[in-house]
């Protein structure tokens, strides 16, 4: 590359006086602002050295021309990126209940209204308002899990793979833990049970085969150095036909007979029975306590309905222990989480009406004549010159968030069948509109699932559907 085409880049300083870049000045700090500049003008620099043009390299560079007005078009593009937060509330049109990419459970409103209360200002958090001396920040949440659940102490962390870690660590670092081969399972993320307990500086005793392990399994795996028998409920998976496994109830004998603690990893904690609106069985927090398994943890943020966290109950000798534990502190849970938790499990003393408080529960059982309305209102509000196919028909959505694996709800969603532009050209203009739109793309169709889209939030939903219809249009005839 020659000097003379070097020496056409523009100086920091013009690009700042450029008006595209000037409206930024009130919303960003100069340094900053001045960074981003320098920034963009060191890559043009670069890509001359390179030998390559712009407009062979980057989207942003707009229409031909000088290098002054392209450049800084593009540093208006970051700064407005800069501008605008990050982490930002979309429309869940997926189905997908606990959508682990889209922060999983939605927080009931009074958990909402708990955690703006104790943001706002100072609070109790590890104060005794009785005493006048230090507090325990998770006693603002025992009494309500141990009531709850049946267990004799409880303790919260900040998600349930830290819960699996503090509680292995504590109970048998240098010792055995026996794991049945089938529930070696990988939590999520690639965090694996396996890769957790060697974390915790125990010892994993495989026992049994991947799709049938006997009681007997677990007795001849047992040693003088064992020091925990660890169940892992299948949450995320499911493993049919010929298979086995114990009973929780056998293997927590088995473990008394040895002077074992039993410990059981639920994932997905359940208060409620969910059979009676038809889903699959899944063990109850409190049913597993009732069966004698001293320790069990499972998610705030899943089938709970909660903040993520990770809950564990149990045995207060074993508890006890966990909160002398060095890595508790790593682990702990921040004064929001705990507003919103509590708030969360105040709503389960109301059996009745938890079922409508908390929202995670509320779309697992809205009916779906529910849903079929709220499909139809929304292809209502649509402009009658509306460029693309629409219907509304039934499908499946899924619980999501590792839980209940393979089991589809009854649905009804809004079809949008995309014309002269792709499913997935479509799903982008969506996810570009405020607040965005999250769909999914079957058959070449964009749904909407009602499941997860609320009524109040059908509005918004209406007016980003038609600008991205909009825009679509003007860039096939523009």
């Amino acid at each position: 590359m020659t000097r003379p085409e070097l020496r056409e880049l523009p100086a920091v300083d013009a690009v700042l006086r450029e008006p595209v870049v000037q409206q930024w000045a009130e919303q960003l700090a100069p340094s900053l602002l001045t960074e981003i500049v320098r920034q963009v003008v060191q890559e043009e620099r670069q890509r001359l050295l390179a030998g390559e043009s712009r407009e062979e390299r980057d989207p942003e560079s707009g229409a031909a021309g000088s290098r002054l007005p392209k450049l800084a078009a593009i540093v208006s593009h970051r700064a407005q990126e800069w501008a605008a937060p990050s982490l930002a509330p979309v429309i869940n049109a997926t189905g997908i209940v606990l959508h682990t990419n889209l922060g999983r459970a939605r927080l009931s409103r009074p958990a909402q209204a708990a955690v703006q209360a104790v943001a706002a200002g100072y609070s109790n958090l590890e104060f005794d308002l009785a005493t006048g001396e230090r507090g325990d920040r998770y006693t603002h949440v025992t009494r309500l899990l141990t009531f709850l659940t049946g267990a004799e102490d409880a303790l919260v962390v900040n998600n349930n793979a830290g819960a699996v870690l503090l509680a292995i660590a504590c109970l048998a670092r240098d010792r055995g833990v026996v794991v049945s081969r089938g529930e070696l399972v990988e939590i999520g993320g690639s965090f694996r049970v396996p890769e957790v307990m060697e974390q915790s500086g125990a010892r994993l005793i495989e026992t049994g085969t991947t799709n049938k392990t006997y009681l007997a399994d677990y007795a001849r795996a047992i040693t003088e150095d064992t020091a925990l028998l660890l169940k892992v409920h299948p949450s995320n998976f499911r493993i049919i036909g010929f298979t086995h496994q114990p009973s929780r109830q056998e293997l927590v004998g088995l473990g008394r007979e040895k002077g074992i603690p039993v410990m059981e990893d639920l994932g997905s904690g359940l208060l409620l029975d969910l059979q009676p609106a038809g889903y699959p069985a899944e063990p109850l927090v409190s049913e597993v306590v009732a069966a004698g398994v001293e320790v069990v943890t499972f998610s705030g943020d899943k089938l709970l309905g909660g903040p993520q966290a990770g809950i564990i109950v149990g045995r207060r000798v074993h508890l006890a222990r966990m909160k002398r534990h060095p890595l508790l502190r790593a682990l702990r849970i921040d004064k929001l989480t705990l507003a919103a938790l509590e708030a969360t499990l105040r709503a389960y003393l109301e059996p009745a009406s938890v079922w409508q408080q908390i929202p995670t529960l509320q779309r697992l059982t809205v009916a779906a004549d529910e849903l079929q309305e709220q499909a139809r209102s929304l292809v209502a509000a649509l402009p009658a010159q509306f460029g693309a196919p629409v219907a509304v028909q039934a499908d499946h959505s899924q619980v999501g968030g590792g839980s209940m694996p393979g089991f589809s709800i009854p649905t009804w969603v809004v079809a949008i069948k995309p014309g002269r532009h792709s499913a997935q050209r479509w799903a982008e203009q969506l996810r570009r509109q405020s607040p965005p739109v999250i769909c999914r793309i079957q058959e070449e169709q964009v749904l909407l699932d009602m499941r997860t889209v609320l009524p109040e939030e059908l509005p918004n939903l209406a007016r980003a559907l038609t600008r991205a219809e909009e825009r679509l249009t003007e860039e096939r005839t523009g």
